[in-house]
């Protein structure tokens, strides 16, 4: 007897990062360690305090058991309290906020929220795989919106102006963009409510990466009548060190807050209270804590640029974010090959960008989550191992 899995999942591939796991765990039984440059996994630790909040929470007899499914009072006014000291963005405590386990949680709890079958959803190429994923698995109908290297990777808002908008239901923005780095403008903000409000569809930011070497972090709660239209995740994952906790919130339009609601409280039952705790002492962390993680990160970026540039690739130096995406030099040899051929002769792991959508293909992805001694290895194993002149031959 074989039960078959259910057609939406059929459309669906295994995460590209969970099978590539896979094939760099069986490199590593006959050969050695391969060095991971491809996944955003931040390996600097939380704030002491954070890590001491967790303890003492844990330590208490009378904190484990199940939680509010919108969290604690005292964890959505620290977000506020956040919202409010780093985007100047007034959030309703009560009504505008929904903490979840991680803002990748958000991605399908929003999409089962709002998305019937045939109803379209917008999503960019290249982009976060797991908007196109939640919205097959919802039976929904998948459109791109083009973000080309040529536009300094911005949404071409007269291309939307021109598209039958009729049916969109959702559409997803993720700026600071990943995998590209590249920051959007309050006027752009502007320019999508305004088509929301004339075409009636929900408009979701996904603000991950604001805090991580971006000198100007905005929200897209703070363009006017965002909250009209729209919801914006975020997360302690990227900006805190704290991805393995699984902490994040969804903020927004209330009535679409209690939509998101009524679906998180049917798939789990709250979050972990020493992990709220630990939260809120995470949100106060100071200017001076941010300021040495981003100095750590500038010092990384830095040596991966010198590695991008031992592999001949151009990159902006002005992109955010704790990735740097870079464009590979035109020597004939197609995207997966390049990546593979590093991986398999100088045991080094980088992102093939194809993995985001097909305007990612020819380019690269290199994450900031290694040390800078890491990566001065990685630049010493493809040296050695690694030449592209062997390839143009």
């Amino acid at each position: 007897m074989e039960i078959n899995e259910a057609k939406s999942i059929q459309k669906v591939e295994e995460y590209y990062f969970s099978t590539k796991l896979k094939e760099i765990s069986d490199i590593e039984k006959t050969r050695e360690k391969v060095i991971n440059l491809g996944i955003g996994n931040p390996d600097l630790p939380p704030s002491q305090s954070t890590i001491d909040a967790l303890k003492d929470s844990a330590m208490q007899s009378g904190n484990h058991g199940y939680q509010s499914y919108n969290a604690s009072f005292e964890l959505r006014e620290a977000i506020s309290k956040h919202y409010k000291d780093t985007y100047g963005v007034k959030i309703d405590t009560e009504n505008e906020l929904l903490p979840l386990r991680g803002s990748k949680e958000g991605i399908m709890i929003i999409s089962m929220a709002f998305l019937n079958p045939g109803d379209v959803v917008l999503v960019p190429n290249p982009g976060y795989p797991t908007y196109a994923a939640a919205t097959r698995m919802l039976n929904a109908e998948l459109e791109y919106y083009d973000l080309i290297e040529e536009n300094d990777w911005q949404i071409d808002i007269e291309d939307l102006k021109n598209r039958d908008l009729s049916k969109l239901k959702i559409m997803w923005v993720n700026y600071p963009h990943m995998p590209t780095g590249a920051v959007a403008s309050i006027s752009l903000f502007n320019e999508l409510i305004n088509l929301a409000k004339q075409n009636d569809f929900l408009l979701c930011n996904d603000n991950p990466y604001s805090l991580v070497l971006n000198k100007y972090p905005i929200s897209f709660l703070s363009a006017n009548g965002a909250t009209d239209v729209g919801l914006e995740l975020n997360s302690l994952s990227k900006s805190h060190n704290m991805a393995g906790w699984r902490m994040g919130w969804l903020a927004g339009n209330q009535r679409y807050i209690k939509s998101a609601l009524k679906v998180k409280s049917n798939i789990d039952s709250g979050i972990f209270l020493p992990i709220q705790h630990a939260a809120i002492e995470a949100l106060k962390n100071s200017n001076e804590w941010h300021k040495e993680r981003n100095e750590e990160m500038h010092r990384r970026r830095e040596k991966v640029f010198s590695l991008l540039n031992q592999l001949d690739c151009n990159y902006d130096k002005k992109q955010v974010g704790m990735f740097v995406w870079a464009k590979l030099p035109d020597i004939g040899i197609d995207t997966k090959t390049f990546v593979d051929k590093i991986l398999h002769q100088a045991r080094v792991f980088i992102t093939p960008g194809f993995v985001f959508g097909s305007n990612g293909d020819g380019y690269v992805r290199v994450s900031l989550s290694s040390s800078v001694q890491k990566i001065e290895e990685a630049i010493q194993r493809i040296r050695k191992n690694f030449h592209i002149e062997k390839e143009i031959k």
